[in-house]
């Protein structure tokens, strides 16, 4: 199917076959869009983005290849004006923030696109920015929070994977000491009981992924 120039133009970026194939469904009953590209990882998308200059590209964010907030970096870095509205399972407010100083223009979680996906798309072509309220109220709530270093979030994700401080010191070269200094600040920074805490914490917020 040729384009319509009356049409909004719909790239979508996801490594789930199955949800491409869900929103194309939905977007297929309306008048006013179209869907004109997919890909599966964001090199893909990057590419894609270039043979297609959609109009809208609908983002993931955890994908293999490339994750989307370097794919939403790397695609407005060659075009300014892309909009970009980020589709995740994620209301993080660290995921959300990164995606947002990215240049998405939308942030919208899965469970809620066949209800919301189609007013955000034809909000997002009309100039507007919008984030869904759950995501917002994360991010409200964690204004003027100090961040954790990059240091802190490496110790943070070795620590989710099992490693004791001193398998992380070895890991980083560093000592043992410098291992729990940064353990301490991690449990002030994010309000933690204790290392197991700080990582639900970071899970949620998406500081770390699994």
């Amino acid at each position: 199917m040729s384009p319509d120039p009356k049409r909004i133009r719909i790239l979508t970026v996801d490594d789930h076959p199955l949800l491409r194939e869900g929103i194309a469904a939905l977007v297929a009953t309306q008048p006013d869009m179209q869907v004109v590209g997919e890909a599966s990882n964001g090199l893909e998308a990057v590419r894609e983005f270039r043979a297609h200059r959609p109009d809208i590209t609908l983002m993931d964010l955890v994908m293999p290849e490339m994750n989307g907030v370097d794919a939403i970096i790397a695609i407005r870095s060659e075009f300014p004006d892309a909009r970009i509205i980020v589709l995740t399972t994620y209301a993080g407010d660290v995921q959300a923030l990164r995606a947002l100083k990215a240049g998405a223009r939308g942030y919208l979680l899965k469970g809620l696109l066949r209800k919301e996906l189609l007013d955000t798309v034809r909000a997002v072509q009309a100039g507007r920015k919008l984030v869904h309220p759950e995501v917002a109220a994360q991010l409200a709530d964690h204004v003027g929070d100090d961040e954790l270093s990059t240091r802190e979030i490496e110790v943070l994700r070795l620590i989710a994977g099992g490693n004791a401080n001193k398998e992380i010191a070895d890991r980083l070269s560093i000592t043992e000491e410098t291992v729990k200094g940064h353990v301490r600040n991690i449990l002030s920074k994010l309000s933690a009981n204790d290392r197991t805490h700080a990582v639900t914490i970071g899970l949620r917020r998406g500081i770390i992924e699994l």
